[in-house]
């Protein structure tokens, strides 16, 4: 992000201190000699139509750096899971920041020494509930084969597509998003593996809905130097308006409503999406204290930020069942309850 002057710089400040996140990650930064943190993708900006790296450079850098991200939230929930590399049937990998084939599924089969016969899924470019969408998948799997054990892998590298220039809607979105990985195993019931430890629990429901009229609110397109995000100040008044009349009487198909809910996992897409999270649904203060601490430590991961705040669920053994809900450009909301 570049600006042009003084009060721009100011104003620039001001937004970050308001973002709710302290740190981020990035596969781009890099520790000097002295220990200083530097990058050198992003040259300066050379005069007002400098745009940085063109789309087929940063897709180039998600190609080089993307496979041992994903590789190590891969094992991560080997290990984490007690399932060994052979009993792996599927792999699902969800990204919406970069793109080749062979893909991340192929280096996640080579180098984690699953089977040749794994068999491929990727969920692509559906944003920051692209875990709920891979739970989905993994979840038909597993229906159509109690014997399977699908490895879901998220991976975004956001910081490949910071924009230059002072522009109001790529401010917002430069300021929350950041680079992540995570990584879940969904088994079925009589999957050969010798036992889950620790599990997540049972993925119960799955479900969906599309808010009328707002398509053009959250965007996200190939441009010629980078993916470029669109995020009106529109998104947080469409999610109040329309999340409780969609929730309520999806929850009711499953015997369970708002108070039935003992976590609540909503993506942190930023402040103030969880706070009309909070309003729609009249969820007490701490409901989303995770969602928060996760925006804080790590920033806006799109698709693995999710599997953060399960993991921290899962550490402090907060009580279930737990509900994940994530939006995308649509807008689209995506939920899942884990019981």
């Amino acid at each position: 992000m570049s600006c042009e002057d003084e009060s721009q710089a100011v104003k620039l400040a001001k937004l970050y201190r308001r973002t709710g996140v302290d740190t981020r990650g990035s596969v781009l930064v890099e520790k000097g000699d002295a220990g200083e943190l530097t990058q050198s993708f992003y040259p300066p900006m050379q005069d007002g139509g400098d745009r940085g790296p063109t789309m087929a450079t940063r897709n180039e850098r998600f190609a080089e750096e993307a496979p041992a991200l994903a590789c190590r939230a891969g094992q991560g929930a080997l290990d984490g899971s007690g399932i060994s590399p052979d009993d792996v049937t599927h792999v699902v990998t969800v990204t919406c920041t970069g793109f080749t084939a062979p893909g991340i599924d192929v280096q996640l089969i080579d180098k984690l020494g699953l089977p040749i016969t794994t068999q491929r899924i990727q969920v692509g470019f559906m944003g920051c509930h692209g875990l709920v969408n891979a739970l989905r998948t993994a979840r038909g799997l597993v229906a159509a084969d109690s014997d399977a054990v699908v490895l879901i892998v998220c991976i975004e590298l956001c910081s490949l597509h910071y924009q230059y220039g002072y522009d109001a809607q790529r401010i917002v979105s430069g300021s929350l998003f950041a680079d992540g990985s995570a990584g879940l195993i969904v088994a079925g019931d009589d999957c050969p593996a010798s036992g889950v430890d620790s599990p997540l629990g049972e993925i119960v429901s799955v479900g969906s809905c599309l808010i009328r009229d707002s398509h053009d609110a959250m965007t996200w397109r190939i441009g010629d130097n980078g993916f470029i995000m669109t995020l009106e100040a529109s998104v947080p008044g469409f999610i109040e308006t329309n999340l409780r009349e969609f929730l309520v009487p999806w929850l009711a198909k499953s015997g369970l409503d708002l108070d039935s809910i003992g976590g609540w996992a909503v993506h942190p897409g930023g402040v103030r999406i969880l706070q009309s999270v909070e309003t729609a649904l009249e969820l007490p203060s701490d409901a989303l204290d995770v969602s928060r601490e996760v925006l804080r430590e790590h920033g806006n991961m799109s698709s693995a930020t999710l599997g953060f705040v399960l993991q921290k669920f899962q550490q402090r053994n907060v009580p279930g069942p737990w509900l994940m809900l994530g939006f995308g450009p649509g807008l689209e909301i995506e939920v899942a309850v884990v019981r």
